[in-house]
């Protein structure tokens, strides 16, 4: 190769670069142009290879003159480069732009859960009267579960509790009236709780589902007398369901109170008259309740002589149903916005 041919064919490979790189419009095309002129196969890369194979004047003349185009090259890539991308983030702002006078979008805000709200209400109430908040373990024994509130082994009282057994002794709990053992164990009289907590039993239809929430309240001390138990309830009732609702007590049994009974207040749909919802007897039952049975105070240590006192227990998911006319518990726990909205 001739000096002067090579340095004309390194000349007319700028000029035709600098064309080529004018018209590039995307970084696409400068990719190609790039690969184009200083690519492996790029006139330039072949002659920067063979200038050992130049006569030795000529090699430094060649080399510095196809260095020289090299770093034009590259330097005009750089520049093109650094100017479309800045026009590809321009564009992108545009199409990305907010429009900060046009109004937010409104997002949903949470709310407490029904059954939450509800228990935070009772709880309250009974708190007003005195009454303090106990917790224990939803895996239980069943000592303290059936044992312990006077149910035995052999007790036909067994019969009334479709139970999941995790071993023998070992179980979830059927009611939370096991934290009240728990906690006579541990405290002397006088006593006043309410035991708010998760239970579980084999039940699944309309009114009843595996898991529910139950609140039991026990309370123990001197001279304790059915008509305490008569009025704490009537409180709670005409608290939670209004003034205006009778509130009647029914003959019952329960292995862990005597004598037992089971507390309904007057249908608000019908005003106690009948109709479907209180299966037309004016009626709806809302808790069972007893005084305690002296039996339970031998596993506690307490004396029966001393001591006496009540226990009630309710379903929230009931109380819930019947202050806000739900009919059906399912709907508690399927999570269904459309449901849990409405409260």
């Amino acid at each position: 190769m001739g000096n002067v041919s090579i340095d004309e064919k390194l000349n007319l490979e700028l000029e035709s670069f600098l064309k080529d790189i004018e018209a590039t419009e995307s970084l696409d095309e400068l990719e190609k142009v790039k690969t184009k002129y200083l690519g492996r196969k790029s006139f330039l890369s072949t002659v920067l290879k063979n200038i050992g194979t130049l006569d030795p004047a000529e090699r430094p003349i060649v080399g510095k003159k196809a260095n020289d185009v090299r770093k034009t090259i590259e330097s005009k890539i750089n520049d093109k480069e650094k100017y479309l991308k800045d026009l590809e983030f321009e564009k992108k702002l545009r199409e990305e732009k907010v429009d900060l006078t046009l109004p937010g979008k409104k997002l949903p805000s949470g709310k407490k859960n029904i059954i939450s709200k509800v228990i935070e209400e009772i709880e309250e109430i009974f708190i007003g009267m005195g009454f303090e908040i106990a917790e224990g373990p939803e895996v239980e024994t069943d000592y303290y579960n059936f044992e312990a509130l006077n149910t035995p082994k052999d007790h036909p009282a067994r019969s009334l509790h479709d139970t999941f057994f995790i071993s023998e002794d070992i179980l979830l709990r059927t009611h939370t009236s096991p934290v009240q053992i728990r906690y006579m164990e541990s405290h002397k009289p006088p006593i006043y709780i309410i035991a708010p907590g998760k239970v579980y039993r084999r039940d699944y239809d309309v009114s009843h589902t595996p898991m529910f929430t139950q609140i039991e309240g026990l309370a123990v001390d001197k001279d304790i007398n059915f008509g305490n138990l008569k009025w704490v309830l009537q409180t709670f009732a005409h608290e939670v369901f209004g003034k205006d609702r009778k509130v009647r007590f029914r003959p019952h049994y329960f292995p862990f109170t005597e004598p037992s009974v089971e507390v309904d207040v007057s249908c608000n749909i019908c005003d106690g008259k009948g109709c479907r919802v209180c299966s037309n007897t004016g009626w709806l039952e809302i808790m069972g309740a007893g005084m305690v049975d002296p039996n339970l105070y031998s596993f506690v240590g307490y004396n029966e002589e001393e001591v006496s006192g009540f226990a009630f227990g309710m379903g929230v998911e009931r109380i819930c149903m019947l202050k806000y006319g739900i009919d059906d518990l399912r709907l508690f726990f399927e999570n269904d916005l459309r449901f849990i909205s409405q409260f």
